[in-house]
């Protein structure tokens, strides 16, 4: 039971930056927008909340100054993409390649240090006891004393679901998805709508970045979101962008990444352990692409 229990909890915790960014991503993939700046926006954002959590003594400020970073970073990929029409997939990867440097940069020059930051003036994020919930066995060892980060993961997808299906907002979304031209006629702006989703997308995948570095760990380290964006945007083509889909996806490859990691205590190299994430991504890939094309094969 004690190896099931944290199996679990390593579950939930692996889960929550893949949800999160999964979830802004969600909002660009019903806008038609190719977004693989994920990666980037995760990574900015857990410098800045790390940054500012250490000046400051204050979690809160840490995850200010990451939002307001992934702000920043979604107008810069919304101008070059939106406004000035450059190759979204282009667009992308120049994020993520300068927020890997940029983050690598600022890193070495701000706090003197390579590879990691690690220092107990940094504040990481409050962990909740639920008082009910404590009490259920299993249960409460799973889901009880996780990062607020957590709780709030769990309740977007559930909000997000009703936001895109039952909302003015969300039928404008998929609409400019749809047929952009279309929602323009009805007076709609496809291209603000572009934008917004993409200024979700920085949220969100800022607040992963928050939960990396003040959450699932307690400093900063080069490339720390270690391809959870490139994880996050094949969730979102696997479940084709359903909120709830993308918390039942990210759940099972957060399973598969809290197994390396309770396998890490095992004699099999942490190299091995550390690649069953990716190799179920690459399987889950391999499931789709079969089903799509059985799917094309019967229309």
């Amino acid at each position: 039971m004690g190896l099931l229990t944290s199996l679990l909890q390593a579950s939930l915790s692996s889960c929550t930056p893949i949800l999160l960014a999964a979830l802004g991503g969600m909002f660009t993939y019903y806008a038609n927008v190719f977004n693989i700046a994920m990666e980037g926006m995760m990574l900015i954002g857990a410098y800045f909340a790390v940054l500012g959590s250490y000046f400051f003594g204050s979690w809160v400020v840490g995850t200010l100054f990451a939002l307001i970073s992934g702000l920043v970073t979604a107008l810069v990929f919304a101008f070059f993409a939106i406004y000035l029409k450059t190759d979204e997939f282009i667009t992308g990867i120049g994020v993520n390649m300068l927020a890997l440097g940029g983050t690598t940069y600022l890193l070495r020059n701000t706090f003197g240090v390579k590879g990691a930051f690690i220092s107990p003036e940094i504040i990481s994020l409050p962990r909740l006891d639920i008082p009910l919930l404590k009490d259920i066995p299993l249960l409460g060892d799973m889901f009880n004393g996780h990062p607020i980060l957590v709780y709030i993961a769990l309740v977007a997808a559930v909000g997000a679901e009703v936001l895109v299906f039952r909302t003015r907002f969300g039928l404008r979304l998929r609409a400019t998805g749809e047929d952009s031209e279309t929602t323009r006629s009805v007076g709609v702006n496809p291209e603000k709508t572009k934008l917004w989703s993409i200024i979700l997308s920085g949220l969100f995948s800022s607040l992963a970045g928050v939960y990396l570095s003040l959450g699932y760990v307690t400093l900063f380290s080069e490339n720390m979101s270690n391809g959870r964006g490139w994880i996050s945007l094949a969730i979102i083509i696997l479940v084709r962008g359903r909120p709830l889909g993308i918390l039942g996806m990210s759940l099972i490859f957060g399973f598969f990444e809290g197994l390396g990691l309770v396998l890490q205590n095992s004699d099999i190299p942490p190299q091995f352990t550390s690649m069953i994430p990716y190799i179920a991504t690459l399987f889950a890939l391999y499931v789709y692409s079969k089903q799509k094309k059985k799917e094309v094969l019967n229309s």
